[in-house]
């Protein structure tokens, strides 16, 4: 009798196969066994996704970090050696004093620790962040996120051979967490040809619920909810969040029969319309052969001079140039507007004339909703959606933020840090002051003063100032913090809602009068090197939320301007 053979209704995976590095059996047992006796190195959560994408088949027909070769192929043709499109690099980066001389084999660990891979080291080769940057990205503007992240990595990249022992750990929503192969599983079961993949990084509202129906409405196929939860835009909704959304609006609101909700652990670039190519090769691999493709894609907004790294619809245009050979085809992401006399969504471009419509702006939704403690209308978004945003966005004047004061030595960073802490504690704001000479004695015991250790330092301050502010506190950090990447790190590392820059523009003949330790003088006469505004530059904030000048204005009245700042954004009643 004659099996009948299912046939596979599914797009094939790029490149043809889906690649599975993950080891098992006698052969993971060996390699366990060996590795206890390797060198390792810690990778970063950037790698970890990465590395987990590679495994897994999600950067297929990728099959480890980027050699050489391929890289530089990539960051200038878009192109493998072999020729196959791929827009991005894929690279594992290490600095080269922790790479043992001669190593053939090294461990991969995470953070914790962590077993993950056993490498081959075939090839360790130096690389220079500005030209990736500038070729990659567009920009070596510290504004763009992967920019202000790309200067901190190690000077090497190192490629071989991957064998992976242990996919990483999660302790949440592992029932949404599922491998290309796995994803492609339940797709075939539903049984359709087509298949259209949204991406998001923020939550679910109504028009976004009602353009992905219509998407799939449209191919005549299945929806692919594929939300990204490795690392995102600074700023982001955090995953625990945007999760508990998906999941309750495809449990009451999607057709289970043609939906898939499933996440990504994709550490994105915000490299706009390269990167869009890349989602597309993604959801490729997972199954999908339609994805929706948003206006600004993948954009990290605006740069130091205000202008958006990328066009609105490069994203768009870029994909549809290379839709055939990816395989996927780009469903641009169709404007919605709600229509309230009929109680339902609508193209833009087909509303009757005179007809009335609905808009909501993300800025309305921060601050004329969640800030001001007030539940978003239903239609705008579902009722459990605006619930679990209130849950997690308490009033503006209940939320936490960092004052980051910089300016140079002798501005009056701590005069007016000590003028304004009674005032905030007056009004009701339970406060933590960082000094950077505090820090410097206790925290930061040790470093010294070479632009290694003062970066070291200020990203220090600023972690536990992300940790304060994030729990709703209120953090006043004051360190001269001179180099203007690292305190674009800081905001990053904070958050730019709830990072305010304090630039206390005191020129350097003042802060020199008014030197009582007499370290200008000493600096002056070759006594204390690499001085901050002597021989060590003070890189000036170009856009502080706050400029305060000094010499006509005492401390009093500079930390009234503060209170004042703080009363206009909400963070004070």
């Amino acid at each position: 009798m004659a099996v009948e053979v299912k046939k596979e209704t599914l797009i094939a995976p790029y490149g043809g196969k889906l690649v599975n590095l993950v080891v098992e059996g006698a052969e993971r047992e060996a390699l366990l066994k060996e590795a206890s006796k390797l060198p390792y190195i810690q990778i970063s959560e950037r790698a970890l996704n990465d590395l987990e994408l590679l495994a897994t088949g999600g950067f297929s027909p990728l099959d480890r970090f980027m050699g050489e070769a391929d890289y530089h192929r990539v960051m200038d043709e878009m192109r493998l050696v072999d020729g196959t499109l791929f827009p991005l690099p894929i690279t594992l980066p290490v600095d080269r004093d922790d790479l043992p001389a001669g190593v053939e084999k090294i461990v991969l660990r995470d953070a914790r620790n962590n077993l993950i891979a056993v490498m081959k080291v075939e090839e360790a080769y130096t690389w220079d962040w500005k030209e990736e940057a500038s070729k990659v990205l567009g920009s070596t503007d510290s504004r763009h996120p992967l920019v202000a992240e790309m200067v901190r990595w190690g000077d090497t990249y190192i490629s071989g051979e991957l064998k992976v022992l242990n996919l990483p750990h999660y302790n949440d929503f592992n029932e949404l967490r599922r491998t290309p192969a796995e994803v492609r599983t339940l797709l075939e079961e539903l049984g359709h040809a087509n298949v259209v993949a949204f991406q998001t990084r923020n939550p679910i509202h109504r028009v976004h619920e009602e353009l992905t129906k219509l998407a799939a409405k449209e191919i005549g196929g299945a929806l692919l909810i594929h939300p990204v939860v490795g690392l995102t835009k600074p700023g982001d909704v955090d995953h625990y969040t945007r999760c508990r959304v998906y999941k309750a609006l495809y449990e009451h609101y999607y057709d289970h029969s043609s939906t898939v909700l499933s996440l990504l652990p994709l550490a994105m670039r915000m490299a706009g319309p390269r990167e869009a190519v890349l989602h597309a090769i993604i959801r490729r691999n997972y199954g999908a052969n339609h994805f929706i493709v948003g206006r600004d894609h993948a954009g990290p907004g605006v740069d130091g001079a205000g202008k958006p790294f990328y066009g609105p619809y490069d994203a768009q245009e870029l994909l549809s140039k290379y839709e055939e050979e990816v395989g996927v085809r780009m469903v641009p992401f169709k404007m919605m507007v709600y229509l309230p006399d009929e109680d339902r969504y609508e193209q833009s471009d087909k509303v009757p004339a005179g007809a009335r419509v609905a808009e909501i702006s993300g800025t309305e939704v921060r601050e004329d909703y969640l800030a001001k403690g007030l539940l978003l209308p239903e239609w705008f978004t579902r009722k459990e959606t605006a619930e679990i945003l209130m849950e997690v966005n308490p009033p503006q004047h209940r939320r936490g933020f960092c004052l980051w004061f910089t300016g140079l030595s002798g501005s009056g960073k701590s005069t007016i840090a000590e003028a304004l802490t009674p005032m905030l504690l007056a009004r009701g704001r339970q406060l933590t002051v960082l000094d950077g000479d505090v820090v410097r004695t206790h925290l930061s015991k040790g470093l010294g003063f070479s632009k290694e250790d003062r970066d070291t330092n200020i990203l220090r301050i600023g972690f536990v100032a992300s940790e304060i502010a994030r729990h709703n506190g209120t953090v006043i950090c004051a360190a001269i913090s001179p180099y203007s990447q690292t305190r674009n790190e800081v905001k990053k590392i904070i958050g730019h809602e709830r990072f305010i820059e304090v630039y206390v523009d005191t020129p350097l003949e003042v802060c020199e009068q008014r030197d009582i330790k007499g370290l200008y003088a000493k600096a002056r006469a070759g006594e204390i090197k690499g001085f901050t505004g002597i021989d060590d530059p003070y890189e000036a904030p170009r856009d502080p939320e706050i400029r305060l000048d000094t010499v006509d204005n005492s401390a009093e009245e500079c930390a009234a301007q503060i209170i004042s700042y703080l009363e206009s954004r909400g963070f004070l009643q």
